[in-house]
């Protein structure tokens, strides 16, 4: 390691080896909830939410306090960034304070600012683009149940459903950080933008994976090893839900796409679901659905996370412990 801060604003801000070490590094997490303690003081980390959350919220405030620490949260509402702080501004006092910024927020260039003008490592916990620690905490979950983070390697995953949203974006970078076969479908007018494509397609080259994007969801569930959807409406449109919805009904996960998937794919959702809408009652609440082990991987991914990248700044391998 070298003295270097680093940060995750999006799914490629790490390789293929890194993305492994910090997936294993989840692992001990799932096995030890203290497994290392490196903000033991209690040091202090900025979680800052400009958009509502439970899970992110949660896994956090958990994650950071059970790594010794203490989770500063900031509402939106109760900043002088919701008053209109320039983002640089509140960066430069965070990090005299902080030992990590987390940020939810709208548009991929506020958590960009932030990391710039930061000295300490600033994570995105979702913006309209990313949603970098959800696919962790997702490719944590297919390690659990397929026999370690290095079986990851080669597996098929397909997304479906709004393809040009943030979690489409991050499956396709994130599997092909990996080694995966991504397959995302969506219909037209909801497909992913080109140059993330171009940038999936250039690191799968590299670790051996693969991309396709396609507007059949058939096409990109055959012999899936594991199958991803996400709301169709996202936050603040929900009153347009009848008009938004109707392109992704032939998108819904239900037991007959399932069948055509392996016959033990799981399914996985980075909730809140909406029953009935982008996935039946009896796929979520099914069998192959691992969703509630996914929401709890939320909080061993995002303490891995931390703990990596602190480890890389303060120049101590010694934190990550051993990852064989």
């Amino acid at each position: 390691m070298t003295h270097e801060l680093r940060h995750m604003l999006r799914d490629d801000d790490i390789n293929h080896e890194e993305q492994k070490q910090i997936l294993k590094l989840g692992m001990k997490f799932r096995e030890n909830r203290f497994y290392a303690r490196p903000f033991e003081g209690p040091q202090a980390v900025a979680v800052l939410f400009d958009k509502p959350s439970t899970r992110t919220r949660s896994s956090f405030s958990i994650g950071v306090a059970e790594l010794g620490g203490y989770p500063l949260v900031i509402d939106k509402s109760s900043s002088q960034l919701g008053r209109g702080e320039p983002v640089a501004d509140t960066a430069r006092v965070l990090t005299r304070m902080a030992y990590g910024i987390v940020w939810r927020t709208f548009g991929q260039d506020r958590v960009e600012t932030m990391a710039k003008y930061a000295t300490c490592p600033v994570i995105n916990a979702l913006t309209d683009q990313f949603h970098p620690c959800q696919i962790l905490a997702d490719f944590l979950t297919m390690a659990q149940f397929r026999g370690g983070v290095d079986a990851l390697e080669g597996q098929t995953i397909a997304y479906l459903g709004d393809a040009a949203n943030n979690m489409s974006n991050s499956y396709l970078l994130g599997g092909a950080v990996a080694g995966m076969h991504v397959r995302v479908a969506g219909p037209e007018g909801y497909l992913p933008d080109p140059q993330i494509v171009a940038d999936a397609k250039a690191i799968a080259e590299k670790t051996g994976g693969s991309i396709t994007v396609t507007t059949d969801p058939k096409e990109a569930v055959a012999d899936a090893d594991c199958v991803f959807t996400d709301t169709w409406v996202s936050m603040g449109e929900e009153a347009e839900y009848a008009i938004r919805s109707k392109p992704f009904w032939d998108y819904q996960v239900n037991p007959e796409l399932m069948k055509l998937a392996k016959p033990d794919a799981l399914f996985q959702h980075c909730l809140p679901a909406y029953r009935g809408k982008e996935v039946t009652s009896s796929v979520i609440d099914g069998p192959q659905s691992v969703v509630w082990d996914e929401a709890e991987n939320r909080l061993h991914a995002q303490k891995a996370l931390m703990t990596w990248l602190i480890a890389w700044q303060r120049e101590d391998p010694s934190l990550l412990g051993d990852l064989a």
